[in-house]
């Protein structure tokens, strides 16, 4: 099966296409988010959507070429047997991830009592998504706060995804939250989030 990822790569054009509809709701992964979120409707299975589309519906609009949702380790299992070989399928043996077939999206699962960022013991895991979700355009979705926090947490810890605390420093920028939403985070990031929050308004944008 050729993957989303390997389509934009191929086609300049097409990924252009498929950039620009992102922001209309109307391209690929925004189509596999709303298929996957039906079923698991369907399934009775409750999640929060995570990562980049959740600040997406927050506000804070960029591509993304995946969909990250949030689910309990029961749920995971259920997705699994319900779901794979029906319009799904894992990248490999044992995966908690799968691929939409129709096109070619990655779904990223997120499971209940897990670490970000380097995965080690840190004060911060990823919450149950029934007690840390609001609802946005229909769709439940990790509280702000919640999202801001496993982002901080993960940057702070694997630098391979410094890119999140980008995605921080930009959403401080775009929503122009306040310093003192510092107060509503884990003690654990609270001084990463006033060090970027200080960056974004110390520096402002050139233009």
């Amino acid at each position: 099966m050729v993957t989303y990822e390997q389509l934009l790569g191929r086609d300049l054009r097409w990924a252009l296409q498929e950039g620009s509809m992102h922001f209309d709701k109307a391209n690929a992964v925004h189509k596999t988010l709303e298929k996957i979120t039906k079923r698991l409707d369907e399934l009775g299975v409750p999640y929060a959507v995570a990562g980049a589309m959740a600040l997406f519906f927050h506000g804070y609009r960029r591509f993304t070429d995946d969909v990250d949702l949030l689910v309990t380790r029961e749920s995971l299992r259920t997705i699994h047997e319900r779901l794979e070989g029906l319009g799904y399928v894992a990248p490999f043996e044992g995966s908690k991830q799968l691929r939409d077939t129709e096109y070619g999206v990655r779904v990223e699962f997120l499971t209940t009592g897990d670490y970000p960022g380097d995965g080690k013991p840190k004060p911060i895991s990823f919450p149950d998504p029934r007690a840390a979700s609001i609802e946005l355009d229909g769709k439940r979705c990790l509280e702000l706060p919640r999202l801001i926090e496993l982002k901080l947490a993960s940057g702070m810890t694997n630098p391979g995804r410094l890119k999140d605390l980008g995605d921080v420093q930009e959403t401080i920028r775009v929503l122009g939250l306040a310093r003192e939403f510092a107060d509503q985070l884990h003690p654990f990031v609270r001084e990463k989030y006033r060090e970027l929050w200080d960056a974004v308004h110390n520096n402002p944008s050139e233009v």
